[in-house]
């Protein structure tokens, strides 16, 4: 260990366990079996070098710095055994980078394999919390409503299934629509449409297609064209996790603003974070952001986007998001801890509710965390002023079902409440 102190949808054609039989971009030009191809990059042996040079993999746009870079100062918090707990837990275990801040201050951080101080590394589905904290600008300036339609602001929506849903169902994933994400049914819209347009998954054809020659070109096509309501969910009765909902919100923020939502966030987020590197954003066929799973940084500029959450919105005198957006993440109901108990998929995770894009450890001692597919992670508990973070490439893509996931999740929350 060198120490430095969903996105479902990927899963199509070929898995991220199955075997490959050599490393990673070995050679000068790499031998074929070591190849890394946007078919094969989500396996092992690949994964590890594509996620941590994903522009090479996906089609990205730069996210430029701001001015001057906000120091992370080192402190000495953590034993012996605190140490060689987060080893024993991380080194060797399908990881990238793990980083633990108290009040602002580096008391772990560490790389492996591929990973450094200055690699960028894709986010996945952390995005989507990203995006609701841009979301949340918008609230504060009073051009966006909680209670309205999708369709209200984005007119080609009406007729679809998010025309009949409210804003605060897309960010608690309880939209009720009908979009299966089947990996089976090569005829179902999913399939033809909604993957290749996102340009995030391999299929046959799919980055050749030509805007005139289909129905769907970008995911915003898609989400305007295929998808209807459930007749038997009412919206905002069940939890259902739909990466739609996130490309809504991201369309929605860029209606409003009249601006990308990668410009939109490099304007009201990023520049503000006093970070060290740009960041870079995944964008679709149709070079529009990806909302959903797309965002790409270094390890320590996510983590200063989590000390800006973790203090309620506020980073170097600035208030980036405004406090009362974020003292709405932990403010959940039971019918909400009732909706996430009744999903079998997470029964067993841990988590007590999703609410505005982010997942709920303990609300009353304000632990929680955004996730990504194959492990990635940012966690934040403001009852110990704690942000950790770390990037991984899982084998297992689901969260929920990967004993990894669980172990690293739960030695930092350990660490978490210690220090």
């Amino acid at each position: 260990m060198r120490s430095f102190s969903l996105l479902a949808l990927c899963c199509l054609s070929q898995t991220a366990s199955a075997a490959t039989t050599s490393p990673a971009m070995v050679g000068f030009p790499p031998a074929a079996d070591s190849q890394v191809t946007f078919k094969n990059y989500r396996q092992q042996g690949k994964s590890d070098w594509a996620y941590n040079n994903i522009s090479a993999v996906y089609n990205t746009v730069m996210m430029p710095r701001g001015q001057g870079v906000y120091p992370l100062p080192s402190v000495a918090l953590l034993s012996d055994e605190d140490k060689a707990n987060i080893q024993r837990v991380f080194e060797g275990n399908q990881s990238d980078s793990v980083i633990i801040m108290k009040d602002g201050k580096i008391a772990l951080e560490s790389y492996f394999g591929q990973a450094g101080p200055s690699r960028h590394h894709i986010w996945f589905s952390m995005t989507k919390s990203l995006t609701s904290a841009a979301f949340g600008i918008l609230m504060e300036q009073g051009k966006v409503s909680l209670d309205a339609s999708p369709a209200d602001y984005i007119p080609e929506l009406k007729g679809t299934g998010f025309e009949r849903v409210t804003v605060q169902n897309l960010l608690n994933h309880s939209t009720g629509i009908d979009l299966k994400e089947t990996y089976t049914d090569l005829n179902s819209p999913f399939l033809k449409y909604y993957a290749p347009a996102l340009n995030l998954a391999y299929i046959p054809g799919g980055r050749d297609a030509q805007p005139e020659n289909t129905p769907v070109y970008g995911v915003y096509d898609f989400i305007a064209h295929y998808i209807q309501p459930d007749s038997k969910v009412t919206p905002g009765e069940v939890f259902d996790y739909n990466s739609a909902n996130a490309d809504v919100l991201g369309w929605i923020i860029a209606r409003v603003s009249g601006m990308p939502l990668n410009e939109f966030i490099e304007q009201h987020i990023w520049q503000k974070l006093g970070t060290e590197h740009d960041a870079l954003m995944a964008v679709d066929r149709a070079y529009m952001p990806v909302a959903t799973g797309g965002m790409v940084t270094t390890l320590r500029d996510m983590a200063r986007f989590g000390q800006m959450i973790m203090q309620g919105g506020t980073f170097n005198g600035q208030q980036v998001i405004s406090k009362d957006w974020i003292s709405q993440i932990t403010q959940i109901s039971e019918k909400q801890k009732q909706k996430m108990a009744a999903n079998p998929k997470y029964q067993d995770a841990g988590w007590q509710a999703y609410h505005n894009m982010w997942w709920i450890l303990d609300a009353q001692n304000g632990e929680f965390a955004a996730t990504g597919i194959h492990g990635q992670t940012l966690y934040i508990n403001t009852r110990n002023k704690v942000v950790a973070a770390f990037f991984s490439h899982h084998e297992t893509a689901s969260n929920p079902f990967s004993a990894r996931f669980k172990d690293k999740l739960s030695v930092v929350r350990q660490i978490a409440n210690k220090i």
